[in-house]
């Protein structure tokens, strides 16, 4: 099954009054789903795991439509945790196997994917996956880099544990390069070095198959995001129980809000209270007035604000070249 499919199942009257309802309140922008179920959904229809899988993926093709439809613009997915690595052989060849065949169909829709304006992020520790695969990650994430309409984002060969450590190593590589002070790292700072730092963070996370854990996935970008856990397996997911998740984001949406806003506010007062912190420390050997520190202070913050600015292009760079060398390297095994 395409991963866009050209051809859209006609909505009937009933789906066309839901999606008009539901646009009356706020919509998410960006939605995560923790695809669970596939090989629950094999055993319960007797099928071969493999094909419980690309059952999962055909559902997820589906999903995607729907969000396009309702207007969420970008989507999460994820789509194969690290602790998947533990699974039999047999399971994670298939697992990988999927990945090569739907990777490469993804790069034989490059007219649908310039067409719908999709921008394909592959998010993960990718060097912990098959050389081939990593290389065609990479093609698909060059040639859609700069889509703007829509986003979808595959977190592949992925736990935010990970992700939160890997950001964690670039930061510590940013002060020793110089390029930061140790003073500069915060909680922004640390999610302008996830591998989600192009993204808003998610407004809605779904989880299907009944499970309501989060199993190692964007903990820290779902701080403030409307969690629905949804008692039916992937496969078996349907635009019902996507209505009912928006509606459930809906009702719990001013609390949310209220949150966020709190939680900004705080960011911005600890920012401002370690800028004047910085400065006293640099200057308590000094007489200064209590205008000029505060000079100072808009100073110092204006020096902050380009070192962060110099270091963030510095890891965007690195991540960049590692998808242009891989994607450059496959294009010419291939001619």
């Amino acid at each position: 099954m395409s991963w866009f499919p050209e051809k859209k199942s006609g909505q009937s009257w009933v789906h066309r009054v839901c999606q008009r309802i539901l646009r009356t309140g706020p919509i998410p922008r960006h939605v995560a789903f923790i695809m669970d179920g596939n090989r629950r959904f094999a055993v319960k229809n007797h099928i071969e795991r493999a094909e419980g899988h690309f059952k999962g993926f055909d559902k997820l093709s589906e999903t995607l439509e729907w969000c396009l439809d309702i207007g969420i613009t970008e989507v999460t997915v994820y789509a194969f945790s690290i602790e998947n690595f533990k699974r039999s052989k047999d399971e994670v060849d298939c697992l990988m196997e999927l990945a090569r065949q739907k990777f490469t169909r993804l790069m034989q829709e490059k007219e649908l994917i310039q067409k719908h304006q999709v921008c394909v992020r592959v998010l993960g520790n990718l060097t912990l996956l098959p050389l081939d695969i990593q290389q065609q990650i990479a093609e698909c994430v060059h040639f859609s880099k700069d889509n703007k309409r829509a986003v979808l984002n595959v977190c592949f060969a992925y736990t935010s544990r990970d992700e939160i450590c890997a950001a964690m190593r670039e930061m510590a590589e940013g002060v020793q390069l110089g390029l930061i002070k140790e003073s500069d790292i915060s909680e922004d700072l640390m999610e302008k070095c996830l591998f989600t730092s192009q993204s808003p963070n998610p407004d809605l996370l779904i989880r299907t198959s009944g499970e309501v854990r989060l199993s190692d996935f964007l903990l820290w970008q779902t701080s403030y995001s409307c969690l629905s856990f949804v008692d039916v397996l992937w496969p078996e997911f349907s635009i019902w129980h996507l209505y009912g998740a928006i509606l459930h984001y809906q009702r719990n949406y001013p609390v949310i809000k209220r949150a966020i806003e709190s939680d900004l506010c705080d960011r911005e007062r600890k920012q401002r209270e370690s800028d004047y912190n910085c400065v006293l420390s640099e200057c308590e050997s000094t007489d200064q007035s209590k205008n000029s520190v505060s000079d100072l202070v808009l100073q110092y913050a204006k020096h902050r604000e380009a070192r962060i600015e110099q270091f963030v292009h510095h890891v965007n760079s690195k991540r960049l070249r590692y998808f242009e060398e891989l994607a450059s390297r496959h294009k010419t095994v291939h001619v």
